[in-house]
């Protein structure tokens, strides 16, 4: 009742849009955190006096943190009120990149990214749901993929703006910058985030059963498996550009600019297509993303090609995320913020493997291997979730003659 009378309110006044956009910009400030390290991965190595391959291990690091780390905070974290705990989340996330900017050393670096990585996974977690409650349900895909915006956003203007300033005034200033962004994102959190009534509390049995789902398990598979594609080839975006495609540090900024366009183009068309027809919709995408990066194998050496294949590519990879994600609130109704947060876990799993993985290709295969790699993965996703909807439907077909 608490939560329709919020609801209600939320409506009446129309603020739920601010409320919406704060989470975004909640989502922007960590999609920075996350993704400008991409951008800066030749400056951090020379100034640490480490590999690529080895700087790399820092998104792998900051992937791990989120997958174990976001579960955990999420059970112990359950009963507090939301807002309160996006509140906490940010001031965490505050200090990590804080210690960033200071930090002496490689060790050191990696702690504070494992100390950012904290809040990852559940203020996603938490946003989606909230996000979820403030809207009909038929257009729950669309309003997550609104707040999931903030990181095609990042990847827009955050990442770009990073890159640029770590290229120029050292990449501590990228952290700095990370640091101010989550200041005002916190600021927002509190003004506009309503305070919505608590769904009724579930104890952690019945949460933890929801899990013992194979669909629910799938779409999380699924999920590791898309964003392990993205990360065996774009943690090393920015080294793939410069001494494959040749294009100089400079112009990596811009592309990236393109990239984020691409990726904000296909995160709003995702949700739309999600809340439209949402597995058949996942099983496109899926189709489309293995098909772009098997191009990209051949493109990688043109800079033009090059270009507008990396937008495509954006823009599919960001394209499955909403459906997938409602698709797992769906299946785990009496847990939806530990399953939300779960997604993430799983996806930071698969970015922990990729960035991991892009390494070993690297120096076993070369640069050039990374795209037809990636789309080796993501072939197995859309042949894992083409199963699903075939099963899927064929349950229904046999429920509705029966």
């Amino acid at each position: 009742m608490n939560t329709m009378h919020a609801n209600e309110q939320v409506s009446k006044k129309d603020s739920f849009p601010i409320a919406l956009i704060s989470l975004t910009l909640g989502a922007f400030a960590i999609g920075m955190t996350e993704f400008v390290i991409m951008g800066i991965l030749p400056n951090v190595a020379e100034d640490l006096h480490v590999s690529i391959s080895t700087a790399g291990q820092l998104i792998t690091s900051y992937a791990l943190g989120v997958a174990i780390g976001a579960p955990i905070l999420t059970i112990f974290t359950h009963r507090l009120p939301q807002k309160l705990l996006l509140c906490l989340l940010m001031l965490l996330f505050i200090l990590g990149n804080a210690i960033a900017i200071i930090a002496p050393s490689y060790g050191i670096l990696m702690g504070a990214r494992l100390v950012t990585a904290l809040c990852h996974g559940t203020f996603f977690g938490v946003g989606a749901v909230i996000a979820s409650r403030l809207v009909q349900p038929h257009k729950r895909a669309s309003a997550v993929a609104t707040m999931m915006a903030g990181l095609t956003i990042a990847n827009i203007i955050g990442v770009p703006v990073g890159t640029f300033i770590g290229q120029h005034l050292g990449w501590r200033a990228s952290f700095g910058a990370i640091t101010i962004m989550g200041i005002i994102a916190f600021i927002g959190i509190i003004l506009f985030i309503p305070k919505l009534g608590q769904d009724k509390l579930t104890g952690l049995k019945q949460q933890f059963a929801a899990f013992t789902q194979p669909k629910l398990l799938v779409m999380l598979l699924l999920s590791a498996i898309g964003c392990g594609s993205l990360f065996t080839v774009f943690t090393y975006i920015t080294p793939l550009l410069e001494d494959v495609t040749g294009v100089s540090e400079h112009s990596v900024t811009w592309i990236l600019v393109l990239y984020g366009c691409g990726v904000t183009l296909g995160n709003v068309v995702g949700g739309k297509l999600a809340d439209w027809k949402l597995m058949p919709s996942v099983v496109g995408i899926f189709a489309f993303l293995c098909i772009v990066l098997t191009i990209f194998t051949f493109t990688v050496k043109s800079p033009t090609a090059a270009i507008i294949t990396l937008f495509f590519w954006g823009a599919a990879a960001f394209a499955v995320m909403p459906g997938i994600q409602v698709k797992i609130m769906n299946l785990a109704q009496e847990a939806p913020a530990l399953a939300s947060t779960s997604n993430h876990s799983f996806a930071n799993l698969g970015n922990a493997f990729g960035a991991f993985f892009g390494g070993v290709i690297i120096n076993h295969m070369g640069l050039t291997s990374l795209p037809w790699v990636g789309a080796i993965f993501v072939g197995t996703a859309f042949v894992i979730s083409t199963c699903l909807f075939i099963v899927e439907t064929r349950k229904k077909h046999s429920e509705q003659s029966s």
